[in-house]
């Protein structure tokens, strides 16, 4: 099975290269980021899935393209329990221009290397599920007989919180419990790592007020205060919830302080208010309800000793169980990995967020895996070609493991 997967995989080669690049150059950025959505790249994906049982969910946006964020559903083949492979089409913008060495959105060929955003993410996975799945197809014509039902899911909106994308179709009750489910967001360059759990998320933004002033006869400086305020609470939130674990890297809950927003325009005024962000990947072992107790029993303490207020808001918040190690969906993927690439492929958590955790939160179990460089939203951002190709093999031989 293993070689009538990996000569028919090989086949499509080429025609991988060309579907890869042509989704390069079909920009899918979020309205939530000044792009127009994705309509154009899943319209361009169905026209390559002739053959199979494909269905549109399109969310309303009236900010995108055509009103809608679209998302594909296309089976490979039926059965009673149903294996889904979930890659996402929007991709982040460019950033800095001047940090690209090729046009960002124009796909770069070179020493087995596809350039452009959104190459590793999460173009890469569409290219293997869909291939993988035009695999399925043609054993099954030759008489070989998945074991479990085989589909394919692109989605909108992963970059920016899923609301349009993964969390729109879990409503549309597409999905069973007992369905496996399998993630290529995430993974290694040896391909050796299959993700079974995730941080809780919670991005925070604070509005720390004080009093506008010459710098002169300065008074209540709000930079000074959210600096104060800020410190403490990083250094508050790590005593208080310093367990390990190592199934992630790194093995503790995070407290970064990231985005600050511009104040005062002159040199010698005080701000009267500092507004920062925090982002905070907390271990699942913990209730995020309890990070918000600590946050504001530390604000409390700053709104006492300044008498100025202190707003909390809270931007995102995300948590999720995690897969259990022996189930299924780890279970056969981790044989086909074997089988595939000669690979025992280990469990591993991680501080990143993907559509697996809103799967989890529906009690189903999730698999995050591929096989990744690991560059994605950096500039020069590519793709491995060998990569994409293997781990095509690897999802076509998951419904008949």
């Amino acid at each position: 099975m293993k070689e009538e997967v990996s000569r028919e995989c090989e086949k499509y080669r080429e025609e991988m290269i060309e579907v890869a690049c042509k989704l390069i150059e079909l920009k899918a950025i979020s309205p939530d980021y000044g792009g127009e959505g994705e309509l154009d790249k899943a319209e361009y994906i169905e026209s390559l899935l002739e053959g199979f049982e494909v269905e549109r969910f399109d969310a309303k946006d009236d900010r995108a393209k055509g009103g809608v964020r679209p998302n594909i559903v296309a089976k490979v083949c039926d059965g009673e329990r149903m294996l889904w492979i979930v890659s996402h089409m929007d991709v982040v913008p460019e950033g800095d221009l001047a940090l690209w060495e090729t046009p960002p959105f124009k796909a770069v060929v070179k020493d087995g290397k596809i350039y452009g955003r959104g190459a590793e993410d999460n173009n890469q996975a569409i290219v293997s599920s869909l291939f993988a799945g035009k695999v399925v197809k043609n054993l099954m014509k030759k008489g070989f007989e998945p074991k479990i039902g085989f589909g394919l899911v692109f989605v909108s909106d992963e970059e920016t919180g899923s609301e349009y994308g993964i969390k729109y179709l879990l409503k549309q009750g597409i999905f069973n419990k007992d369905d496996l489910i399998v993630v290529p967001d995430a993974g290694n360059e040896r391909g050796d790592e299959i993700e079974i759990a995730e941080k809780s998320v919670l991005w925070l933004k604070f509005r720390v007020h004080g009093i506008q002033s010459h710098a002169s006869t300065p008074k209540l400086n709000a930079n000074r205060r959210a600096m104060e305020f800020l410190l403490e609470l990083d250094k508050t939130l790590h005593s208080k919830f310093s367990a390990t674990n190592k199934l992630f890297n790194p093995p503790y809950s995070t407290f970064e302080p990231t985005k600050r927003e511009k104040n005062v325009d002159n040199v010698n005024t005080v701000p009267g208010l500092d507004v920062s962000y925090m982002d905070c990947r907390v271990l699942p072992e913990y209730d995020l309800n309890d990070v918000l107790r600590v946050v504001n029993e530390v604000k409390a303490k700053f709104v006492e000793r300044d008498k100025k207020p202190i707003e909390v808001e809270v931007l995102q918040t995300n948590s999720s169980p995690p897969t259990p190690e022996d189930s299924d969906v780890v279970e056969i993927l981790r044989k086909a990995i074997k089988l595939m690439r000669v690979i025992d492929a280990r469990p591993i958590g991680i501080g990143g967020n993907t559509c697996a955790s809103f799967f989890r939160q529906f009690g189903i179990h999730t698999a995050v895996w591929a096989t990744f460089v690991g560059n994605a939203h950096e500039p020069n951002e590519f793709c491995l070609i060998d990569n994409m190709v293997e781990d095509a093999k690897v999802f076509a031989l998951l419904p008949f493991i």
